[in-house]
């Protein structure tokens, strides 16, 4: 399904933004052991948050060159909307270029074990959380659209719902930007592997109406390309997913207003799964 930004999405939208926010925004330390060493991130919980009630999370990731503070400090209208969906929000820090692999090059970074396995982990014991699939949604923009897509799709058990902002969806005709080949080696020595990592292939895995699936992306954005080819393929292989698109650059003005569509379309998700 392939939808334009309603525009009475954003007025809907003006007066609650209008309101203070209530939601308490916490910074915490987690440790990998996978990587041996402590990672932060940041947590939003609603204002009703109390331990005797389960809450859905949605992890939103960074892009490359961020950090785990971006997502708040850009958007801080993200209080407002874990208040009005009733969710946690949860940004962690993927490092300045990781773009969410256990690298095969670089040893100390494995971040799709941080983001994927220990730090839902560590969610879910500190917070009281819908502790299963259906409770999870994990999104993010640039760099952290292409992370949050790949690790659901390798971790359907994990994830529910799943989504991408502006997502570098396809590495393969970017082979020399981001630091990439840091992480994978060069493409003309590795082609198989920037195939294998790229969200493209791993799309591959997905079975149709197993997770929610939205893709967001600008027609100005220099991966709208990729991710319209991305909705082809979904298309083609019977995956339902809804695809929106619209005008709008590689920006925070794009993000900080899409992103109040994906967490709606994660909100319904979760209350269709009774929650």
């Amino acid at each position: 399904m392939k939808l334009n930004y309603p525009f009475f999405l954003t007025l809907t939208w003006i007066c609650m933004l209008c309101l203070p926010a209530q939601a308490s925004v916490d910074t915490v330390a987690t440790f990998s052991r996978a990587m041996q060493k402590e990672i932060k991130a940041v947590v939003i919980t609603p204002e009703d948050y109390t331990q005797s009630k389960d809450y859905p999370v949605v992890y939103l990731l960074h892009g490359y060159s961020g950090n785990y503070k971006n997502w708040i400090e850009k958007v801080p209208q993200l209080e407002a909307y874990a208040d009005q969906y009733d969710m946690i929000i949860v940004t962690p820090d993927g490092n300045f270029g990781s773009w969410y692999w256990d690298s095969p090059e670089v040893e100390d970074s494995k971040y799709e074990t941080y983001v994927g396995s220990e730090l839902v982990e560590f969610i879910d014991q500190k917070y009281s959380t819908i502790a299963g699939r259906e409770g999870r949604a994990i999104t993010g923009l640039s760099m952290g659209g292409h992370g949050a897509l790949y690790l659901a799709f390798r971790h359907q058990e994990t994830f529910g719902a799943a989504g991408s902002l502006s997502g570098g969806v396809d590495i393969g005709p970017f082979p020399e930007n981001w630091e990439i080949k840091k992480y994978l080696g060069t493409k003309s020595e590795n082609p198989a592997r920037w195939e294998e990592y790229a969200v493209m292939y791993q799309s591959n895995r997905l079975i149709p109406n197993k997770q929610k699936v939205i893709i967001s992306c600008g027609t100005e954005d220099f991966f709208y390309q990729v991710n319209l080819k991305l909705h082809e393929k979904l298309t083609y292989n019977a995956i339902p997913h809804t695809f929106i698109t619209g005008p709008g650059a590689h920006n925070w003005e794009y993000w900080a207003d899409a992103v109040q569509y994906q967490l709606l379309f994660f909100h319904n998700y979760f209350e269709v799964e009774g929650y």
